[in-house]
C-alpha cells in the first residue's frame, strides 16, 4: 500500500504540522496510547506512511523504500503535514524494534548527518544498516525475538560501550533489580542471585550476571518471558 493509492476521503483524520521534528512526539504519544493505524506524512512532493499495531511501529513506506530505511528518511524531513488514520492498516511487518530504540537511532543518525559523519546504507532488499554504539554482547542479544534493548554494564550501573539515554535508564533499572536480588538472596539464605526478572503490565526486565559484569535487558510486554530467557541462555551457551 502506498500513500498515492489511498482515496483522498480516507485521508480525513486529524491533521497537524511538522516543525523541527515534533512528529517524534506524535509517534511517542501513539505508542503510549497503544494506537493501531497509520500516520501519513507529506513534505513538499514527498509522502510517507508509518503503520502502528498496539502502540508499536510495525511497518513504514516512503517512495519505494520500506522498513527502518523508510522510517528514518521520513523522520529526517524538516517539515510537512501529517494525517492520523486509525482505519488504515497493513499486513506487512518490516520493523521489529521498539519505538524508543527507533527514535533514539533516528536522532543519532541526524546528529551524525549534521556532523558530516553519518549516512544510510541501502541494500537490494531495502533494509538499513544502522551504526550503533553498544557492546558486542548487547548487539547480539538485541537480535533475539522479544528483546527491545540490552546493555552490558558494570556492577555500579555504568553502561559499557553505550552512552545512550536508553542504556543509562535500563542500566539504572538493572542496578535496582540487582540490589533487590542480593537482599532477597541474603534473606532466604540463597547467597548471590545470578539472574532476576520483573514482569510488569507493559514491560519486562531481565538481569543476568556475566563474569564481572551484568546484562540488563528490556523485554516487550507481550513476549513470553520464559521463552526469551531460554533463548538468551541458549545464545550464551552457543558463545562458549
Amino acid at each position: 500500500m502506498t500513500p498515492d493509492s489511498l482515496p483522498r476521503d480516507r485521508l480525513s483524520g486529524f491533521e497537524g504540522s511538522i516543525a523541527g521534528l515534533p512528529l517524534t512526539d506524535v509517534i511517542q504519544l501513539k505508542g503510549h496510547n497503544r494506537f493501531s493505524g497509520c500516520i501519513v506524512i507529506e513534505y513538499q512532493q514527498r509522502q510517507g506512511m508509518i503503520f502502528f499495531r498496539d502502540g508499536e511501529i510495525i511497518h513504514a513506506e516512503q517512495e519505494g523504500k520500506t522498513g527502518e530505511l523508510a522510517l528514518f528518511e521520513i523522520l529526517r524531513w524538516p517539515g510537512g503535514r501529517f494525517t492520523i488514520q486509525s482505519k488504515v492498516t497493513t499486513t506487512s511487518r518490516s520493523i521489529q524494534q521498539s519505538i524508543g530504540f527507533l527514535l533514539l537511532e533516528a536522532h543519532r543518525l541526524m546528529d551524525e548527518d549534521r556532523a558530516g559523519g553519518g549516512h544510510f546504507t541501502e541494500s537490494s532488499d531495502a533494509t538499513v544498516t544502522v551504526r550503533r554504539r553498544m557492546s558486542p554482547v548487547a548487539e547480539r542479544l538485541l537480535q533475539i525475538t522479544g528483546v527491545s534493548y540490552a546493555v552490558l554494564m558494570k556492577p555500579d550501573g555504568t553502561p559499557i560501550e553505550d552512552d545512550s539515554f536508553e542504556a543509562e535508564a535500563l542500566a539504572g533499572k538493572g542496578v535496582v533489580l540487582a540490589s533487590l536480588g542480593a537482599r532477597l538472596g541474603s534473606l532466604l539464605g540463597l547467597g548471590g542471585i545470578r539472574s532476576a526478572a520483573v514482569h510488569a503490565k507493559s514491560s519486562q526486565i531481565l538481569l543476568f550476571e556475566a563474569k564481572s559484569h551484568f546484562i540488563s535487558l528490556a523485554i516487550r510486554g507481550e513476549s513470553s518471558l520464559s521463552q526469551v530467557e531460554a533463548d538468551i541462555r541458549a545464545a550464551f551457551a552457543a558463545k562458549k
